[in-house]
Parts: structure tokens; C-alpha cells; sequence
């Protein structure tokens, strides 16, 4: 198997950085994973759902706070439903067509009993669906399939054979739409770039906060579309990340002009367009952003200024924020905020029944509402916040929303 060890230790110490290059190196893990599994002969997609399964709640619990692990691990679940769906499909068809030539053949030669039609569609049914007492009482009796001339062991290993066979079908099927999924990873920021000229006219003035890889390359193919714009960067204290997204726009030779967090406000009214990325689009259309960012949207709304997210589709979350496996923020350490030797004194365990009289909380993330967001440009097209489910419901099965592995009880 993968070192499924050495990458949740990566997730664990925040050794990735970034969601873009956390949901690429979990959609790779997970593709050797799939790889590598053992198919049986019966119940491929199952089994290969179970090693997906196991895997990606251990990814999970290493970062719950990087919901893109969990995106894709759903992502991938979801391909195997659709794989095997399509899979199954396709050998029905072949069924019925192979079944018809057999049926001629069968009333030319020796004119005995054939499989009716509805006999297929039962077979169909049944493997589609689990056997229940509902299914059996559809189904009817199982219909007697005309005994052959080869023997028995003979059928019982081409059996086998097919089924080995359509499982390693179903395995390739799963691994290529896994690499269209890394792809489709890779090319996200080119897709999202290109309607940047749609959207950044000229003389416009954009503000955004904090640095997002996306946003600025949204930034860099307006520039590169010859649109003349001023862009105002809120530094996003305390890390301060809008001071290195200002010096590469300024690299690009894009006009910027970098503000205080605390002087949005007093800048908004000056602002045509708000841009900002995104750490996660939840299922209701609300945004987990950097800290400062429901302050951004909240001053927008104020002075009717379009606030506009961008974000890969590797971000959209089929979660709510309220779901319990959701675990919205993550305190970072008070020394960004504060120097501890200059308020030593404040924060004095061994006085005041040994509870310091200081307390620092520094938040990573905020939450923005979709009520405060005006448009989702993602590398799928532009899309309103109140129909951000319908597009996420494309992306995973209900079936995958927690992901835990299936307890085997013994009696």
C-alpha cells in the first residue's frame, strides 16, 4: 500500500500548504490506494469504496480543519458509484444483445426455453439493488437458465474470469477518472483567469485581503488582457499576507496600494469590486475565509459593493457549517499577536490562583454568510450563491457526506 503514514503526518504537522496543493497530493494517495486494492470477485465497487473509506477517514482526522482532504476523498467515492453504475450498465446492454443472438440461435436449433425479457430486467434489478423481501416479491421466482453442454466446473471458471475481468475494468475506469480529477485540479487556476476580462473593466479599482494564489492570478490575466486597474490589499493581520501579495502585484506592474485592516471601511466607498478567495464554499453558499474576511463582506453590503469569491472547484464542500464534522476554525499561536516578554507580567500563572488576567485569541478563519456574496467564479463559470447546492450536488453522493468505515460486529 501507499504511505498513507507518512502523508497523514504531513497533514498533522501542516506540512502542506495551501487546499490546492493538499486536494492534488490526496487525490495522488488516493489513486494509489485504488491501485493497489485487491479486487474479489463479487462486489468490486464495494470493496474498493471500503480501502477509499478507510483511508480518508484517517486523512480526515489527521486536518480536520483542511476540508479540501474530505472533498476529495467524497470526490473520489463518488467516482466509483458513477464508474460502477456505468459499468453495470454497459454489461446489461451487452446481456440483452448477447441474450437476443442466443435466443435465435437457441429457437433455430434446438427450440428449447429461452430468458424472457422480463427475466433480464429482473436479473438487472437484482444486482443494482440489495436483496430484500421487497426485491424478491418484484423479482419473482429466478427463471431456469437452459443447461449447456460444457460442463459444470468449465462455466464456473469463465464466471470467474468475467468477473475478474470486469473488475480490473471497473479499477482502470476509477483511476482514469481520478487523473481527470488531478487535472482538472491542475488547470483550475488557467480555467478561473480566463473570465477574469469579464469581470475587471478599466479604471476599475478591486480590493482584497490577504494573499490567495487565485486571486492573484485572476489579477495577472486581467493585467494581461491590457485592463488599466487599481488594486487596494488589506494586510490581513496579524500574518500579514497582503504585504507579500502586494509585492507580487507590484512585480506584475499592477498599481497597489496596500491598507490597514481596520481602514476597509473608510476605503470601501472608493472600491468598485471586492475579491477575495476562500478556504472552503459550503453546501448553503457561506465561505470559510481568513479572519477579517465577514468584516470585508459586511462593509461591501454596506456601500453595495459586488463581493465576489473565487475558488477552485476542489473547495466546494458538500457539508453545512453547523454539521458536527465540520470544525470551522483553528486558534493560532498569541505570539503573532503579542511579545511575550513585554507582557510577562499579564500573563503570570503563579499569581491570581494561577489564571493570567491576559487572554489572546487569534482565529484563522472567519465566516461569511451567503447573504454577503454577490458571485462564486469558480473553473466551472460564474455561479449565485443560492444555487452553489445544485452545482455541489453534482460532485458527491449523499451516500458519502460522513465519512466512516463500516464497523464489522461479530456475534
Amino acid at each position: 500500500m501507499p504511505d498513507v503514514a507518512d502523508f497523514i503526518r504531513k497533514l498533522q504537522r501542516r506540512r502542506i500548504e495551501g487546499s490546492h496543493a493538499t486536494a492534488r497530493q490526496t487525490a495522488e494517495l488516493l489513486r494509489s490506494v485504488v491501485s493497489q486494492t485487491r479486487m474479489p470477485y463479487t462486489n468490486q465497487a464495494a470493496a474498493l469504496l471500503d480501502s477509499v473509506r478507510a483511508v480518508g477517514e484517517q486523512l480526515i482526522a489527521a486536518n480536520p480543519v483542511e476540508l479540501a482532504v474530505g472533498n476529495i476523498v467524497r470526490r473520489v467515492l463518488h467516482i466509483i458509484r458513477e464508474e460502477d453504475l456505468s459499468s453495470s450498465a454497459v454489461s446489461f446492454e451487452g446481456l440483452m444483445i448477447s441474450e437476443k443472438s442466443d435466443d435465435e440461435e437457441d429457437v433455430d436449433q434446438k427450440g428449447g426455453p429461452v430468458l424472457s425479457a422480463a427475466a433480464v430486467a429482473a436479473a438487472a434489478r437484482s444486482t443494482l439493488r440489495p436483496r430484500s423481501l421487497q426485491t424478491l416479491l418484484e423479482d419473482g421466482p429466478t427463471p431456469a437458465v437452459p443447461s449447456k453442454s460444457s460442463s459444470a466446473g468449465d462455466s464456473e471458471g469463465k464466471s470467474k474470469s468475467d468477473k475478474s475481468t470486469m473488475g480490473k475494468r471497473l479499477k482502470h475506469s476509477v483511476i482514469e477518472a481520478i487523473n481527470l480529477l488531478i487535472e482538472e485540479i491542475d488547470d483550475c487556476y488557467e480555467d478561473i483567469s480566463e473570465q477574469a476580462v469579464e469581470h475587471i473593466h478599466q479604471n476599475e479599482v478591486i480590493l482584497t485581503l490577504g494573499r490567495s494564489k487565485t486571486v492573484k492570478e485572476f489579477l495577472y490575466a486581467a493585467k494581461q488582457k491590457n485592463r488599466s486597474f487599481r488594486v487596494f490589499v488589506a494586510e490581513g493581520a496579524p500574518r500579514y499576507q497582503g504585504h507579500v501579495l502586494a509585492k507580487e502585484l507590484i512585480q506584475k506592474g499592477l498599481e497597489t496600494t496596500v491598507i490597514t485592516d481596520s481602514a476597509i471601511f473608510a476605503m470601501i466607498s472608493r472600491v468598485n469590486m471586492v475579491i477575495v478567495g476562500a478556504h472552503a464554499i459550503m453546501a448553503n453558499g457561506g465561505v470559510i475565509a481568513p479572519v477579517g474576511m465577514n468584516m470585508l463582506a459586511l462593509a461591501a453590503q454596506r456601500h453595495a459593493v459586488p463581493f465576489v469569491v473565487v475558488a477552485g472547484s476542489h473547495k466546494l464542500c458538500p457539508l453545512y457549517p453547523h454539521n458536527p464534522e465540520v470544525l470551522l476554525n483553528e486558534l493560532k499561536s498569541p505570539s503573532e499577536l503579542i511579545d511575550f516578554g513585554e507582557f510577562s507580567d499579564c500573563m503570570d500563572f503563579g499569581a491570581h490562583g494561577g489564571a493570567p488576567l491576559m487572554h489572546v485569541v487569534n482565529p484563522t478563519f472567519d465566516y461569511v454568510p451567503p447573504n454577503l456574496i454577490s458571485l462564486f467564479i469558480t473553473d466551472t463559470g460564474g455561479h449565485n450563491a443560492a444555487h452553489m447546492y445544485k452545482l455541489i450536488a453534482d460532485y458527491y453522493s449523499a451516500d458519502d457526506l460522513v465519512i466512516k468505515r463500516k464497523s464489522t460486529s461479530s456475534n
